[in-house]
């Protein structure tokens, strides 16, 4: 059965401080995405809606497109491989000293690798909640970026702001590391997340060293590391010495577009446009409008989930904002999509599908 799941907010912050905003790579924000639940709006019985002031109706309407503009994910395949796979890794490195094993999840843009990661780790940290009712100072879970042209120092401090932890330019790489470890340890971490690991190149002396510095963690720190980027397979990061160890130590999951070639990729498909559709709130749109629209969908959108959610909430917000209240092709057709969607739908042409009517 395919679930819905919320949806991580993430946001850039600044170097010196963390965010007012608290994105996904602070504890605040963490926390607020593992509690946010899907709340879909209720909708109104025809009669209540006609009943109600011009004033009234704009904050309904508003509402409703906030709702649709961050419409909750999908339970996908990948979602699904990634918890089962990390939970089980998480479980044998409880004992383990040293070499621990992790995963990778590695794929190209729009193929839900974020969504995984951050899934998985709200499902971990609502599992610890539910072992510790009492702790409410545990964090169990870590969540960082790697950031673009990273150096060892600016990874420690990642850490570092996700526990708001300070770290002035004056305090050097091994002070943040261990103020990092030591917090690490007293909130019981046993999770860590690590997005945009193809920012790191081992092919320069700057991403070798950035390398060196996650391993350096995962041997202080008792927990699993999981990360996720870029074709990660393809930039080289299994190359050399440290690729093998690397290699040697983590399992790739791959990430990639849905395939619709086989009578069981195409159900896989429905079953995954029909559970967004139900999710929609719109006053007119007729149920099974998305499984009839099944092969169009996907050539659309070359079978990539971010491109996909796009559409359909780019459909959604339009439906409410002219009043058809429904999602059509003539609709979604008005959306455009990114030009990776696009370029993968030239390339595979033997599976653009027809749209149908």
């Amino acid at each position: 059965m395919t679930a819905i799941l919320p949806r991580p907010r993430t946001g850039e912050p600044d170097d010196a401080e963390p965010s007012v905003e608290n994105p996904l790579t602070t504890k605040e924000g963490w926390r607020r995405f593992v509690d946010t639940e899907p709340n879909p709006p209720a909708l109104l019985t025809e009669a209540a809606l006609a009943g109600l002031s011009a004033g009234r109706r704009v904050g309904y309407d508003e509402a409703r497109m906030e709702y649709h503009a961050d419409l909750p994910l999908v339970n996908t395949p990948v979602i699904r491989q990634v918890i089962a796979t990390s939970r089980l890794l998480i479980q044998l490195n409880r004992n383990q000293v040293s070499a621990r094993r992790g995963v990778i999840i590695s794929g190209a843009s729009g193929t839900g690798k974020t969504t995984a990661l951050s899934q998985l780790g709200r499902a971990h940290e609502l599992a610890a909640r539910r072992r510790h009712p009492q702790d409410r100072h545990r964090l169990p879970v870590v969540y960082i970026t790697v950031p673009p042209a990273a150096t060892p120092r600016m990874v420690a401090v990642e850490f570092a702001r996700f526990f708001g932890l300070p770290a002035p330019r004056s305090a050097n790489l091994t002070d943040v590391t261990n103020a990092v470890c030591a917090t690490a340890a007293r909130t019981h971490v046993d999770l860590v997340l690590v997005d945009e690991i193809h920012n790191i190149s081992l092919a320069t002396r700057a991403g070798a060293e950035v390398s060196d510095t996650l391993k350096y963690f995962a041997e202080r720190l008792p927990a699993t590391f999981i990360y996720a980027g870029l074709d990660v397979d393809e930039i080289g990061l299994f190359a050399g010495t440290r690729g093998r160890q690397i290699a040697g130590r983590f399992t790739l999951i791959p990430a990639r577009p849905f395939d619709y070639g086989t009578s069981e990729q195409r159900e896989t498909w429905r079953g995954l446009v029909s559970t967004m559709e139900a999710s929609l709130r719109l006053h007119r749109h007729q149920p099974g409008t998305f499984t009839g629209l099944d092969e169009y969908l996907f050539a659309r959108t070359s079978g990539m989930i971010g491109s996909l959610s796009h559409l359909v909430r780019g459909a959604a917000v339009l439906a409410i904002q002219d009043g058809t209240e429904q999602i059509t092709k003539d609709l979604l057709d008005l959306i455009p999509v990114d030009h990776a969607a696009q370029r993968a739908h030239v390339q595979r042409p033997g599976r653009r599908g027809k749209a149908k009517k």
